[in-house]
């Protein structure tokens, strides 16, 4: 089911002719670009240097946030220039003008609009990225037209970049990018910095085309207000492994524009990263639906369409396994989607949140102008109109319209996609965010969850996220609060199968000393089904709970009583959103297939980025508050469950698996002949398959 385009956003015809799929073409880009930069000028500051849309502040303060909101579309308004098609409302000049007037105003040191100055670990560096970004690739536009003082004075503020510290994550690579542009227009810079910065990711690079998001262990995390930070070793902490989209926004995106613009310096090391890219696109492809949804999961969401910007890349540099129509094809139905389903809103504005405006699901680093990252995803409007990607006909991607499950082992993830649904879920045993000192609780619900999907979000906000609901298996102390998930161990990854194990935390920190007895999990998918099974060691008195996918839409989701009919007499719960702006209906199921009691349904407002009301279907082995609880057991329980999400129509079919469980050791039979024996314990010993 499709949404409407937000009014105000006006488009050109479809052409089934030239794009089968979307209807899509170059045309539409740029008519959405042209509203979103439209959409802003009553945001703009007097002179022009800061744009700062309505909405909830960040933790850098007022001053900062409007410099985000001027760099971030900046870049979007370079890239209109580079399209070069007429008309934009009042011309190209007067876009370019109107960027080259903000880009004096915030870099004139003692104006009224003066932009912060750039100290070690501010979001200032990160702007100054993206303002490198947009006058290289509008320097015939803006750049080349400053006169040399303007150009002095525009150059000393980003050269305020230069020997400054910055995070331990994709922030090293903005040092490099600036740097290169400064190097670029002869202004000063620190070449070896450079390099150095561009070296940093190295370590971080995990095969197949994957890079964590920063080292395992970092060394800076923010320790008060604006600029006060905790470094070096004694500030060392796990930050666990993070895989998310910041590899496309980010970690490849970079050092290719790096390259673009250090031309032939950037040699073999550009060479590098077009490889990784062609690697990293053809599995990251996966995590796209046919409807054009993006999986939901990691952290700055809020980007959206940015999540395109390597397939633009791909095509700009001749690195990637897409032909021209699939590129464009892929990309075109992401931001169909997004404008169909409220981004941009009825204002013209892209606001914090997912599809409408949801500030609970953005991080405390996010500003108004932060979603404005989306912009990278225009990157293919460099591309020229005659260009392949805009000239021949969309073409589906390979596998499109299969079922699909696919290992991804460098992020741990298993690719679980039905044909009969589009729906792609994800099944997680690798990604972790682990949040920063001085958190106590330090799991992410964008990072701890069993599974994500294209068509649904994890719980958010305070109440929500610390009952821990949705896709988590939980140890419940007796007075009913839940154990956490944070450090994920692989442990296998296979097409057929996931598994890794973690600590069941308590609520609170860490008893030193203590260490609590690991889960162990492993995820099999079968059919819209994932089978989970774990082996957990259960304190007396203590309770288990399981939750499937949080369904969320405008009016509250459904329970559908009763429909497991003759599906055995484990315990189940079904919820169901009917069909309505944000796509097709949705059923989120689970099913007790061992070790379980009862079975319920919790309900939430406000807690979900895909709607008002969510529902998460549970699966429950009480606590039984009575006893005494502070002892630990040895002795391994096994839980197996059946997790279900789905747009079929109709009510879900029970799991069609069989299930004997043998002391620790668990067989799993499918009517084709197919059996698979999982033993959930550690010393972990992979699963033996027949069939």
């Amino acid at each position: 089911m499709r949404g409407r385009p937000t009014p105000g956003l006006g488009l050109p015809p479809e052409d089934r002719d030239g794009a089968p799929v979307t209807g899509w073409t170059r045309r539409h880009w740029i008519a959405v670009a042209d509203h979103l930069l439209a959409s802003l000028r009553p945001y703009r500051s007097p002179l022009g240097a800061r744009i700062s849309p309505p909405g909830r502040g960040s933790w850098s303060g007022g001053a900062t946030d409007g410099l985000e909101g001027f760099a971030r579309t900046a870049v979007l308004a370079a890239l209109r220039l580079a399209a070069g098609d007429e008309p934009v409302r009042g011309g190209l000049a007067a876009l370019a003008d109107q960027v080259t007037a903000g880009l004096l105003a915030g870099t004139d040191a003692r104006g009224p609009e003066c932009w912060p100055v750039i100290t070690d670990h501010s979001q200032q560096i990160v702007e100054a990225a993206s303002i490198a970004v947009a006058l290289h690739e509008s320097r015939p536009w803006i750049w080349d037209r400053l006169t040399s003082g303007q150009q002095e004075q525009v150059a000393g503020w980003l050269g305020g970049t230069v020997g400054r510290e910055v995070r331990e994550n994709n922030q090293v690579l903005f040092q490099a990018v600036v740097g290169e542009f400064l190097a670029s227009v002869g202004a000063g810079h620190d070449r070896a910095e450079i390099e150095s910065r561009l070296e940093q990711i190295e370590p971080w690079y995990a095969g197949d085309g994957w890079y964590l998001d920063g080292p395992e262990t970092r060394h800076d995390y923010r320790s008060g207000g604006p600029g006060e930070y905790a470094v070096g070793p004694a500030a060392a902490y796990d930050a666990g492994r993070r895989f998310d989209h910041y590899n496309a926004w980010g970690l490849h995106l970079y050092p290719l524009l790096w390259a673009r613009i250090a031309g032939d310096r950037a040699g073999a090391r550009a060479a590098l990263h077009r490889e990784r890219l062609y690697r990293f696109l053809d599995r990251y492809r996966l995590l796209f639906g046919p409807d054009g949804a993006v999986l939901h999961q990691g952290r700055s969401l809020s980007y959206r369409f940015a999540c395109v910007a390597p397939f633009w890349l791909g095509a700009l540099d001749d690195a990637t396994p897409l032909t021209a129509g699939q590129t464009r094809r892929l990309a075109s139905g992401v931001l169909r989607h997004f404008t169909e389903r409220g981004a941009p809103d009825p204002r013209g504005l892209l606001p914090l949140g997912w599809y409408g405006e949801q500030s609970a699901a953005a991080q405390v680093y996010s500003s108004p102008g932060s979603p404005y990252a989306a912009a990278m995803g225009f990157l293919g409007l460099l591309l020229p109109a005659g260009h392949p990607v805009w000239t021949v006909p969309e073409e589906r991607l390979a596998r499109e319209r299969a079922d699909v499950s696919a290992a991804l082992p460098a992020p741990g993830f298993l690719v679980h996609r039905t044909a009969a649904d589009g729906l792609v879920r994800v099944l997680n045993h690798g990604s972790c965010y682990l949040m920063a000192p001085p958190a106590v609780e330090r799991d992410d619900p964008h990072y701890a969850r069993f599974a994500y999907s294209t068509r649904t979000g994890p719980l958010i906000g305070p109440e929500a996220e610390a009952l821990r609901l949705d896709n988590h298996l939980a140890l419940l102390l007796p007075d009913g609060t839940a154990t956490r998930r944070e450090r994920i161990h692989p442990l296998a990854l296979t097409d057929r199968y996931a598994a890794s194990w973690h600590r069941p935390l308590p609520p609170g920190g860490p008893v030193p000393g203590v260490l609590p007895p690991p889960v162990v999990s492993v995820s099999v998918p079968s059919g819209p089904w994932e089978i989970r099974v774990h082996g957990l060691c259960r304190p007396p008195g203590w309770g288990v709970r399981e939750g499937g996918y949080a369904l969320a839409a405008e009016e509250e989701p459904e329970s559908v009583p009763g429909a497991w009919g003759s599906a055995g007499s484990g315990p189940g719960a079904v919820v169901r959103v009917a069909p309505g702006a944000n796509g097709p209906g949705l059923v989120s199921a689970v099913a007790g297939l061992h070790g379980w009691a009862a079975a319920e349904v919790r309900r939430h407002v406000r807690a979900n980025a895909f709607g008002h009301c969510s529902a998460v279907p549970l699966l429950v082995l009480p606590p039984a508050s009575a006893r005494v609880c502070d002892e630990t057991s040895d002795t391994v329980t096994v839980m197996v469950s059946a997790v279900l999400l789905t747009g079929a129509p109709g009510v879900p079919a029970a799991p069609d698996v069989t299930v004997h469980v043998d002391g620790t050791e668990v067989r799993l039979a499918w009517p084709d002949g197919r059996k698979l024996l999982v033993r959930p314990v550690l010393p972990w010993r992979a699963p033996v398959i027949q069939g």
